[in-house]
């Protein structure tokens, strides 16, 4: 080579780094700016109607597909269609994620439960609040955009046992869609808020059923399915048109009534699972699959995930034993007709509402060398489990928490039973009823091959209840008055188990713990992954905490004002990743429980690096001292106790003993509420906010008894001077 040829390659040499460094050094530059632009907010690029429309007319299975490549948008709860909640953002990792700042906070004006992860393409952020309410937020300055109250009767709030909680939207071709707590599917146009269409959901207005979760939709179906397994409630998920809301099919969960003609083969098939002696039809069954809803694109299958049978003690509705299929089941469906393709049932013959209702991820990992498609899952019976999703085999199943029940699954994917755990004795069920992992959501990193699962205990002790009656308010059957059945004395004996919650991050390989993070209360928020190295979840005592993905260290975390039960979600605009999440203590646990003092309005909190917006003022909870005054006699205690248990536990709790959580503990109100307690309880002055009416169930003779049951407890309890 001549010696000017080589100077020639040497300098296009030259030439070559000197522009990558440019480059390099410009789109550093370009990101360090975007970084700062968080603090001060871009609004120049304002929302019409015309563009909203424009945004969400572009979502469509397509869509959702195609933005799993990059994550840029948040379209569906769970982010993508196999719902790992795995965000490929990078921005923000766990070197610079103590930079991390508030840029907006959004008032949900709500007090319940808020357990729905923000749903944002293109800068429309849509949030659901308790009751159904629909926010639509200007994800770049946290500016309402439009609201839609679904009105909801609020009377009706004690027809669900759980709070009257939503757990987000779909969207789809320029529409939003919202399941209400009543039974409606409501399809709402996107750019305004106004309603497009309604369908009542449910077969039937004298079983109490609710919806809480959020539909799903794909090639133009939106699936919901509904709650209610306590009240005697059979369960089905629903298939509608998407453009006109007709219904296109519907599958039950479990047999009905078995001297009429079954549905379809899968019927037939279950009812020979189910004793009729027990005439389980008539209490329903249950079955609701009251939240996950997943669907794969590739295999055309919806997977569904049933919950618990009605009533929960198995001796009652199927005395001679048996499967009772389809309860506490993935069952996977085919997506255009509904038609069962296959089922796995993870409890069978559920006895301790361990319900399979939990959110599902669809991962493609190698086992033993070979690719598998595979559905992870941690249900509430406290066992991590590998399902094949193709045909519903059984691959493996781990214990993620110490249980009590089973001593694990053998290879034909059965539980090997504790005898004991079905037994007429009193028996604390480990996990409790409330689950090893409930509907709080977890994440599957496929980079550190972890998934992110909160897990917890709330001890309960089970009673077999002798003289079991549908629908009936006997005194000291837990809920009764208000609709529950369950067929348990539950705390009948003090629990011996211990309660705890936890974050762990689980190997579904291996089925090993990787690493976890205790904390002081159970009932924390779902999980969040990134590409960035990191794991974000909200806590029960009021944080929002960023981990490191691969280790669990602690690297960040702000105070949110009362406790967290929903997962966040992120997302990538103008440049900058933010990080949103929705806070408002409540459900099932959060009724009357909690873990911090403080409390705050249901709030929107979005992050950002760099961000400088200060926090809202936390407000602490406004408790009265521990109830004296009410004049009683003692002899009325004991039978108080059991009309309370009955009528009043569900909600407030233990007076005096449990602190209450977003509805008062009766032991902290002041002492004229409870000296006037019949004026409360008939037709009285709460029923807008969800109290029943108790009128027909409770005799005023009754009221005395619980008020001498309310204030006895607190004498009880009180510190002797």
């Amino acid at each position: 080579m001549r010696l000017r040829e080589r100077f020639s390659v040497r300098d296009l040499f030259v030439r070559r780094v000197r522009r990558r460094l440019v480059t390099g050094f410009a789109a550093s530059l370009g990101v360090a700016a975007s970084i700062a632009a968080a603090g001060a907010q871009d609004t120049t690029k304002s929302l019409t109607p015309d563009s909203i429309k424009a945004a969400i007319a572009q979502v469509d299975s397509a869509y959702i597909k195609a933005n799993a490549a990059t994550s840029n948008n948040w379209p569906t709860v769970g982010l993508d269609y196999a719902e790992t909640r795995f965000s490929k953002l990078n921005q923000i990792t766990s070197d610079n994620v103590k930079s991390l700042g508030l840029v907006w906070t959004y008032n949900l004006e709500s007090s319940r439960g808020v357990e729905a992860t923000p749903v944002v393409v293109d800068g429309i952020m849509y949030q659901t609040a308790s009751w159904s309410v629909v926010h639509a937020i200007d994800a770049r300055t946290g500016k309402r955009i439009w609201t839609f109250d679904p009105q909801v009767n609020r009377e009706l709030g004690y027809k669900g046992c759980c709070d009257v909680v939503n757990r987000g939207v779909a969207l789809y071709k320029g529409k939003v869609f919202v399941a209400a707590y009543d039974g409606r599917l409501i399809a709402l146009d996107a750019a305004t808020g106004k309603k497009v269409w309604e369908k009542d959901t449910l077969i039937d207005h004298e079983h109490s059923y609710t919806i809480t979760g959020a539909p799903r939709v794909f090639n133009g179906k939106v699936v919901i399915g509904q709650g209610g397994a306590e009240y005697g409630a059979r369960g089905y998920v629903t298939a509608y048109d998407a453009e006109s809301g007709n219904q296109l099919w519907r599958w039950f969960t479990v047999p009905g009534d078995p001297s009429k003609p079954f549905e379809d083969e899968s019927m037939e098939k279950a009812a020979k699972t189910w004793d009729p002696a027990g005439q389980y039809w008539l209490n329903g069954g249950g079955g609701t699959p009251w939240d996950t809803i997943t669907f794969d694109p590739e295999l055309n299958l919806v997977y569904i995930g049933t919950g618990n049978g009605s009533p929960w003690n198995r001796n009652v509705r199927s005395p001679a034993g048996g499967d009772n299929l389809y309860l506490a089941s993935i069952v996977a469906l085919n997506a255009d007709t509904g038609k069962y393709a296959w089922h796995y049932q993870e409890t069978p013959g559920d006895h301790w509402d361990y319900t399979s209702t939990q959110p599902m991820i669809l991962a493609d990992i190698s086992i033993d060398g070979a690719p598998r498609k595979v559905i992870l899952h941690a249900p509430k019976n406290g066992f991590f489990f590998v399902i094949d999703r193709t045909n519903g085999k059984f691959i493996s199943a781990k214990n993620f928490v110490d249980v009590n029940w089973a001593t694990g699954y053998d290879a034909n994917g059965r539980p090997i039973e504790v005898p004991a755990a079905r037994g007429d004795a009193a028996y604390d069920s480990i996990p409790g009823p409330y689950g090893a992992h409930n509907w709080h959501p977890m994440s599957f990193n496929p980079q550190t091959g972890l998934v992110y699962l909160p897990a917890q205990n709330v001890p309960l002790n089970l009673i077999p209840e002798k003289k079991f009656k549908q629908n009936a308010a006997t005194p000291g059957k837990f809920g009764g008055a208000t609709g529950w059945n369950v067929g348990f004395v539950l705390n009948g004996e003090p629990p011996k188990s211990l309660p705890f919650g936890r974050l762990i991050a689980w190997d579904p390989v291996r089925q090993k713990e990787a690493w976890r993070v205790e904390y002081p209360s159970p009932w924390n928020g779902g999980t969040l992954t990134t590409a960035g190295n990191l794991v974000f979840q909200g806590t029960a005592d009021g944080r929002f905490v960023a981990y490191d993905a691969k280790t669990g260290k602690a690297l960040w975390e702000t105070p949110t004002g009362t406790g967290v039960v929903a997962a966040a979600s992120t997302y990538m605009l103008d440049g900058v990743q933010y990080v949103s999440i929705a806070v408002g203590w409540g459900g099932v646990y959060g009724m009357a429980q909690r873990a911090t003092e403080r409390q705050s309005p249901g709030t929107v909190y979005t992050f950002a690096l760099n961000g400088k917006a200060p926090l809202p003022e936390f407000v602490k909870y406004q408790t009265e001292g521990l109830i004296q005054g009410v004049k009683y006699d003692p002899k009325d205690v004991p039978e108080g106790t059991a009309l309370y248990v009955a009528a009043c536990a569900t909600c407030h709790g233990v007076p005096g003993v449990d602190k209450g959580g977003n509805v008062r503990n009766l032991g902290y109100v002041p002492a004229e509420e409870i000296a006037n307690l019949k004026n409360i309880v008939f037709k009285g002055p709460f029923r807008d906010k969800g109290m029943p009416d108790f009128t027909g169930k409770l005799t005023e003779a009754d009221v005395v008894k619980i008020q001498a049951f309310i204030q006895g407890t607190a004498d009880a309890i009180r510190p002797k001077k």
